[in-house]
């Protein structure tokens, strides 16, 4: 059985945008936010019983979190610590790969009101304290604060923040902006129904409601995905993903909209059964990975 889970990760990872994924069993409904790390995991987050739980690619449930507060996810890119913060609660939680809790950060014992916080690394978040108007470095390793700034910003319409390379990216109900750290304006543009920032080696996204932008340094804003009829978008390295209805689609990265669109997660009801000629002619244009999981399931493994 282990030997078919490293299988369709392989095959997930190389052939993602071309193979439907058995996720029957994997309900989407009433999911708020939606996640996907590079090695075919999915990350569920619903909003009415604030529940985190992650699956592998087969759709079997790895770990889950339940929460008497909202959390926002900060993302999953380095699934072996995620961080998650609550304004509610002012902290914010570190969690391995089981989405078993490795560290706690209690924000009310050292700082007033945490607006929003950001986990640089595994050593210092940046913090936005609303009470002082000002932008923290805190390593929490040593609980020290390295660096206070000013920040000269309305809080109110705040969504996300993140720092890169003394740059400080601010989203907005409406607009994308970024500053320095002496809070001088850099570049803004306008962005509508934005949810996070997240960043992809040198470049930083923006996840909206139904569209996915990129900000080339110092050029421009970017959109490379969007989807009128969605609810909601993701992406990881290898591919986009969009739930729309209760199922869960992905798209080749290469050209998302040209790319046959493929159903990776259904609602237990199976409206999308195949015929058998569809299945063959399927499994004919298979590369030659996918034939040979086809051959070890064939013989009941």
């Amino acid at each position: 059985m282990k030997l078919i889970q490293i299988l369709f990760i392989l095959i997930f990872c190389s052939f993602s945008a071309q193979r439907v994924l058995p996720f029957d069993t994997l309900r989407i409904k009433e999911v708020r936010d939606l996640f996907a790390d590079d090695y075919g995991s999915i990350y569920l987050y619903k909003n009415k019983d604030f529940s985190f739980t992650k699956y592998d690619s087969l759709g079997k449930q790895l770990g889950k979190l339940m929460f008497t507060v909202p959390f926002k996810v900060q993302g999953v890119q380095n699934p072996l610590s995620i961080a998650l913060f609550s304004e509610n609660a002012q902290e914010m939680k570190f969690v391995d790969q089981n989405l078993n809790e490795i560290q706690k950060l209690d924000f009310k014992q050292k700082f007033t009101y945490i607006k929003h916080a950001y986990a640089e690394d595994l050593q210092q978040v940046w913090l936005l304290d609303e009470s002082t108007k000002r932008l923290l470095q805190y390593n929490f390793r040593n609980d020290t604060t390295i660096n206070s700034y000013p920040f000269d910003a309305s809080f109110d319409d705040l969504i996300d923040l993140l720092v890169f390379e003394n740059k400080v990216y601010i989203l907005t109900k409406n607009q994308f902006r970024i500053y320095n750290l002496k809070f001088e304006k850099l570049y803004e543009a306008p962005v509508e129904n934005g949810k996070r920032l997240r960043r992809e080696n040198e470049f930083v996204l923006i996840v909206a409601k139904n569209s996915i932008f990129k900000y080339i340094p110092e050029k421009e804003l970017i959109k490379i995905f969007e989807d009128p009829d969605v609810q909601i978008v993701e992406k990881n390295s290898l591919a986009y993903f969009e739930i729309k209805g209760n199922k869960l689609y992905l798209y080749n990265l290469e050209n998302p909209r040209d790319s046959k669109k493929t159903t990776v997660i259904e609602s237990p009801k199976n409206d999308t059964e195949k015929t058998v000629e569809e299945l063959e002619k399927e499994k004919s244009e298979k590369p030659d990975m996918l034939k040979l999981l086809d051959e070890i399931q064939d013989l009941g493994f």
